[in-house]
């Protein structure tokens, strides 16, 4: 609950006890007369003033007022005596006539200045108590609300990420050592994340230094590629070198690839789909001969579909090495034409993968029991699925006499 909210609720509490204090001291206000008293002193008065004795006298010498029914101010100060709460008692004569009244004010004046007295000590009561709770209010505000008002904010700038936000110390505040401690904290992830920056940059650093010593090869790779597509008539000499020279080519792609993303970066590698002919998968599937014996059991549909044509070149590669590696045999690939789109059925007559790894298969750096021995980081087939996804199309895998991988791509 927050600090305004307990003031307003306090303050409400202390005006509604005091309400109800003056309605029951108002209701229950009466006083308490001594009748026996007031009465033998209407008895002597009533002596004195027939034995003669002088009225004023007589109204000092027992603190009351006498008026007589002849006076032209009778009625009104009878009524004026009554509406004080005085006791009026009758004065009569040796006649017993009533010829006056004897008033007695000395108990509601008694009253009056009693209630006034009790009210003065309710008042201060109250005022006191009131002042001394909104006291412990406000130094409860400035030193336990405030302070953690400003954690809750030093808390939230921390989860946005802004470490540069200080929080304050206060001297002698019970909460010293506490906020000192956060800030701490503060500054060991600040530590922490600038180095975790320099190690970002230390390991791109790395990969652009390695990406260009591979180059070089690479380069050597293709001049030579050139040098013997001029100097060679061998037919199975240059459909090699063609082969060399495409691979030579992808490679130097995905090392360009590389200025820009780590292995545990590599899913945000940039996928641009755009309308390709289908005439060109039979091309990637042909420069792929030399994995092993790659069976076609029928011609791919000629039609345009959405495809980036480097990263399904990456999806066939990886799924034919795959194949080659774990299996061993020859490879059948069957095209199929559907409504909205086509699918590649790359299947392969090892034995397969195992019912509780096949849905593992295409998870991030997942291997199966049979890669023991074999090279691999576990992310062929979970770039080959990522790759498919972000060009508009997909890719299942499931056991029929050996492995088989469905490829499809969506029309345009």
């Amino acid at each position: 609950m927050r600090l305004r909210t307990i003031t307003l609720v306090y303050s409400i509490m202390v005006i509604a006890v005091i309400c109800v204090g003056m309605f029951l001291y108002k209701n229950d206000a009466h006083v308490d007369v001594n009748m026996t008293d007031i009465h033998k002193s209407s008895v002597e008065i009533q002596k004195e003033y027939l034995s003669g004795k002088d009225v004023s006298a007589i109204e000092k010498e027992y603190d009351c007022s006498v008026i007589f029914e002849t006076s032209r101010s009778y009625e009104e100060e009878l009524w004026q005596a009554i509406g004080n709460g005085s006791i009026v008692l009758d004065l009569r004569d040796d006649s017993e006539m009533i010829i006056g009244k004897m008033i007695f004010s000395e108990q509601e004046a008694a009253y009056s200045r009693d209630r006034i007295r009790l009210w003065i000590v309710v008042a201060v009561v109250c005022g006191t108590v009131i002042l001394m709770g909104y006291v412990l209010l406000i130094y409860a505000g400035q030193n336990i609300v405030k302070p953690f008002a400003k954690m809750q904010k030093f808390a939230g700038e921390v989860a946005k990420g802004n470490l540069d936000f200080k929080l304050p110390m206060i001297k002698n505040n019970y909460f010293g050592a506490f906020t000192e401690s956060f800030d701490i904290l503060r500054e060991e992830l600040k530590k922490a994340r600038e180095q975790e920056y320099l190690a970002n940059q230390s390991k791109k650093e790395l990969v652009a230094e390695l990406s260009h010593d591979i180059k070089t090869p690479l380069s050597t790779i293709s001049a030579n590629c050139e040098l013997i597509s001029v100097t060679s008539s061998d037919a199975a000499v240059l459909k090699r070198v063609d082969v060399i020279s495409g691979k030579t080519q992808t490679i130097e792609q995905l090392v360009d690839n590389l200025f820009h993303a780590t292995l545990e970066e590599l899913t945000v590698l940039k996928v641009e789909p755009v309308e390709e002919s289908t005439t060109v998968i039979t091309d990637m599937i042909d420069n792929m001969s030399s994995y092993g014996e790659i069976e076609v059991a029928n011609e791919i549909p000629g039609c345009l579909v959405w495809m980036d044509k480097l990263r399904f070149n990456q999806v066939i590669d990886n799924i034919l090495y795959n194949s080659y590696k774990y299996a061993g045999t020859a490879i059948q690939i069957t095209y199929e034409d559907k409504a909205d789109g086509i699918v590649i059925r790359i299947a392969d007559s090892g034995p397969g993968v195992s019912d509780e790894e096949l849905p593992l298969i295409t998870e991030k750096f997942f291997r199966g029991k049979n890669s023991s021995g074999k090279q691999g980081s576990g992310l062929g087939l979970f770039l080959a699925k990522n790759f498919m996804g972000e060009m508009r199309g997909d890719m299942t895998c499931y056991n029929r006499d050996g492995f088989v991988v469905e490829l499809f791509l969506r029309k345009v």
